[in-house]
């Protein structure tokens, strides 16, 4: 058993429930684990044998690019369209989704959901 694991992935988008969110945006920052058994990618040198980690950056970002009012319902849909990708490789999957910056009315670097399936 193995992991793939995408860290840090920054992307700009339009989540949120207040109206300005909508309109102005925000950065996020983006980790994604995939747990698979890579085993035979790993001694025949085959990327068919594995998940292609620019296929998961490829999904992070198609999703983000769709609007949503919660940021657990973006972690929610990336999770669906990972395992929709690979469902018979992946054993658990992970997605920490961090807005950058939220609109609060005080000092927060960010805030941050984990879901994991």
């Amino acid at each position: 058993m193995g992991k793939i694991v995408l860290e840090n992935i920054k992307l700009f988008g339009f989540h949120g429930c207040m109206t300005e969110e909508k309109y102005v945006g925000s950065y996020y920052t983006i980790n994604i684990e995939v747990e698979f058994d890579f085993y035979q990618a790993s001694i025949n040198d085959d990327l068919s044998k594995t998940i292609n980690y620019v296929d998961l950056y490829s999904i992070v970002k198609e999703e983000m690019s769709i609007n949503a009012k919660l940021i657990e319902h973006l972690a929610q849909r990336i999770i669906k369209r990972i395992k929709k990708y690979q469902k018979s490789l992946i054993k658990y999957t992970k997605v920490k989704i961090c807005k950058e910056n939220p609109p609060l009315q005080g000092n927060v670097d960010r805030v941050c959901v984990i879901l994991d399936d």
